[in-house]
């Protein structure tokens, strides 16, 4: 086991911030998981978060102490997805906003309560799956989650149900008049052969620094098939932990798309658990970083059962300061025979001073399985770009069709029209404004 060296002044700070919020709480698991976030501390020398000092930007940029509240949010417009006519979902400041929310599918597809209310009212489903597969001992971080989230939801698609309208799920934080703190919790149970499409939008507003702690909780049944999108284009002020964990049962089909466009640093945690036969899942990330935003993408698929197929691409964009983090973690266990697990992580860097750290990891306990993993990092091919410029193309020009195109092999992955078209237009004013 690594050696976890924590910082103990802020952990403390953080374990009062916890403890204050926690008055008149009276439940078994978050005290379970403050107690284990006092041992364990808020990471500061662990391999884990070797190349993240998010516990030191935490103790510079924030002090725990008075949560901003925010001016009413009047126009969800500007932060919407163009003419995507889909269930709207809206955590404001870190608290969950009826007026602004709104759910369009009828209820024989979807059903949407608070996380809190489900288990307080002890739903079957809810309290079957909550908390059953996300360890918190194993993430300072995750353990601060359980012990303190304070809105959620519990997003249920029943057995045989098809959502034909994407769940976007917005997290919008206004620090205009200070530091935000938001720390939620979801529940995401997707019933036998049921179908959704389920999208994180990260948002922003004010000067101020904010900090979102998110962990979602997935449950794919048998035959089920989720695509799920995260999507940050946030200003250069978010600091952020988000830990996913999704458990598949037989012939689940997953989709995962994760897009880093913009923050100060962004910690994502993506773990598929595949715990059945027949299984497919495919994840798809692509960060695009520039000035000092940090982005690590951790990722973990775990083939419990035989005869499953998992493939991962990554890619990434660095320019000016930023800094790019990929660890990538693929477990076959020995009864997962007939696995098929691939795994790519590419880079390009357009700065000297921009810097990309990448660790492809294959732990294979069977012997009959086909794995591959592998990583790359280099620059633009000055070749292929004084090609397009003697075809009378300008550098800029030339130079932004290169990175869309190397972008493009995930955008063009996305099934959802109407997402795609955000992302690619997304991806295209980046490109134009910074590169």
């Amino acid at each position: 086991m690594d050696l976890i060296t924590s910082d103990k002044s802020i952990s403390t700070e953080v374990s009062s911030f916890i403890q204050r919020r926690m008055r008149n709480v009276s439940d078994p698991l978050r005290t379970a998981a403050l107690e284990h976030f006092q041992q364990l501390g808020l990471p500061l020398k662990h391999e884990e978060y070797k190349y993240t000092p998010l516990t030191r930007q935490l103790e510079k940029n924030f002090t725990f102490q008075q949560v901003a509240t925010a001016p009413v949010l009047k126009d969800l417009k500007e932060f919407l997805i163009p003419n995507l006519d889909a269930n709207i979902l809206v955590f404001y400041n870190g608290v969950f906003s009826n007026e602004l929310s709104e759910v369009r599918s009828p209820a024989s597809q979807l059903s949407i309560q608070s996380l809190e209310d489900a288990l307080t009212s002890k739903n079957i489903t809810a309290t079957e799956h909550f908390s059953q597969h996300l360890n918190f001992k194993a993430d300072a971080f995750a353990a601060w989650n359980t012990a303190d989230w304070k809105a959620g939801l519990f997003v249920h698609v029943p057995d045989n149900a098809v959502v034909d309208k994407p769940v976007v799920i917005h997290y919008i934080n206004d620090a205009s008049s200070g530091e935000v703190i938001a720390i939620n919790r979801n529940l995401i149970v997707m019933g036998v052969n049921s179908q959704a499409t389920i999208v994180e939008k990260f948002n922003s507003a004010g000067a101020g620094n904010h900090f979102s702690n998110l962990v979602n909780e997935v449950s794919v049944g048998d035959n089920a098939r989720m695509d799920y999108y995260s999507i940050q284009n946030d200003k250069g002020n978010r600091y952020q932990f988000t830990h996913t964990e999704i458990h598949q049962k037989n012939a689940s089909r997953v989709n995962t798309y994760s897009f880093n466009l913009q923050g100060a640093i962004l910690r994502t945690n993506l773990n598929l658990i595949i715990d059945g036969e027949g299984i497919e899942s495919h994840m798809y990330g692509l960060y695009l970083l520039t000035g000092n935003t940090l982005a690590d993408n951790h990722t973990v698929v775990d083939h419990k059962k035989p005869n499953s197929l998992t493939n991962e691409l990554y890619k990434g964009i660095m320019d000016e300061n930023s800094k790019g983090v990929f660890n990538g973690k693929i477990f076959v266990r020995p009864q997962a025979q007939k696995t098929n697990a691939f795994q790519a992580n590419r880079n390009i860097l357009l700065s000297d001073r921009a810097t990309v750290n990448t660790k492809p990891q294959l732990e294979i306990w069977a012997d009959d399985v086909k794995c591959s993993h592998g990583c790359t990092t280099g620059q633009l091919d000055e070749e292929a770009l004084f090609y397009l410029r003697t075809r009378g193309i300008h550098k800029d020009a030339a130079r932004a069709m290169m990175l869309y195109a190397f972008a493009g092999e995930i955008t063009e992955k996305i099934p959802h029209d109407g997402i795609r078209d955000y992302i690619d237009v997304a991806i295209g004013e980046r490109l134009q404004r910074n590169f």
